[in-house]
């Protein structure tokens, strides 16, 4: 096969390695909201998060889940041929939701012929026992996997970007969902207002440690109308150029367990809600850039993986 190669675990090498074939995610709307909106921890979401609730490039909620499926399988046909399929329910917080609800979405979705498992983006404060419950059960349908916004381990970060929960919280999380063979996704984000290099390190390292199995290292983009964005627009901090970006997201990934899969290494914001940066918008260039920054450091002899 004429796979091209990557110096780390990315999703395309281990769901090939999986399923045989190339898998691609559909982004869905669940129509829930979020403790951090509704008043439960706060009102005003993460300070970083879009009215969308990171949605922006998920389906209609107002079409069912299989509809929303169909609209999104047509989307990707555009630019790649059709396949398989992951179920990813990316809008705001996805397990904030009754049980019975949550049930006849999350099965909607499985008993669709092409999708081949679940990814369910959540809060680690939303994982009750009857929602753990569900999930060990869904999970012997297809794979379940949870996705868990970390972001940062520093809790001044935390405080400021109002993640509303402790770490304890999301040790908790981790240790429930592994104790019923869900896979963890954790989300951080990598250019956080008044962290240091060695403070994203840090956030590495700790979670080399944790029962983890997948990460996400999410550029910081700034997007309009959020509280991100006024402070930005107040001169408080910087955003990344791409060259700082490369090399921090290089030593990010040097340091990562190397079992762990690497589910995105940056971010790409909507272009009408994109403030900064603006080479962000380019997911292409950003990509070839840090692979050949990678080949050229040549310090991934051993550790290629196919995709």
């Amino acid at each position: 096969m004429n796979w091209n190669q990557k110096p780390y675990h990315s999703l395309d090498y281990m769901l090939r390695e999986r399923f045989g074939e190339k898998i691609y995610k559909v982004s869905l709307d669940g129509g829930m909201t979020c403790p951090n909106r509704d008043g439960t921890t706060g009102t005003g979401g993460c300070i970083f998060c879009s009215a969308g609730g990171s949605g922006d490039f998920a389906g209609d909620r107002r079409l069912s889940i299989t509809g929303q499926i169909e609209q999104q399988k047509q989307l990707l046909s555009r630019k790649r041929p059709a396949g398989k399929y992951i179920a990813y329910f990316q809008a705001y917080t996805n397990t904030y939701a009754p049980v019975p609800y949550l049930r006849r979405i999350f099965s909607e979705a499985l008993a669709h012929p092409d999708i081949v498992g679940l990814s369910i983006g959540t809060r680690p404060d939303c994982l009750g026992k009857e929602v753990l419950a569900l999930l060990s059960e869904l999970n012997q349908q297809k794979p379940v996997w949870v996705e868990l916004g970390l972001q940062t381990i520093h809790e001044g970060t935390a405080r400021y970007i109002r993640r509303g929960y402790e770490l304890e919280c999301f040790e908790t999380a981790v240790k429930n969902l592994r104790q019923i063979s869900i896979e963890v996704i954790v989300h951080t984000i990598l250019g956080l207002p008044g962290e240091t290099r060695e403070d994203i390190f840090q956030t590495m390292d700790y979670l080399n440690h944790q029962d983890i199995q997948g990460i996400k290292l999410q550029l910081l983009h700034v997007l309009r109308g959020t509280d991100l964005a006024v402070d930005y627009e107040k001169g408080l901090f910087d955003v990344y150029t791409m060259e700082e970006y490369l090399d921090l997201l290089i030593g990010c990934l040097e340091r990562l367990r190397p079992d762990l899969v690497v589910h995105r290494i940056t971010g790409d914001g909507p272009k009408k809600l994109l403030i900064a940066p603006a080479w962000s918008s380019s997911k292409r260039t950003v990509l070839n850039a840090l692979h050949k920054e990678m080949k050229e450091r040549n310090t991934w002899q051993g550790r290629l993986y196919f995709i």
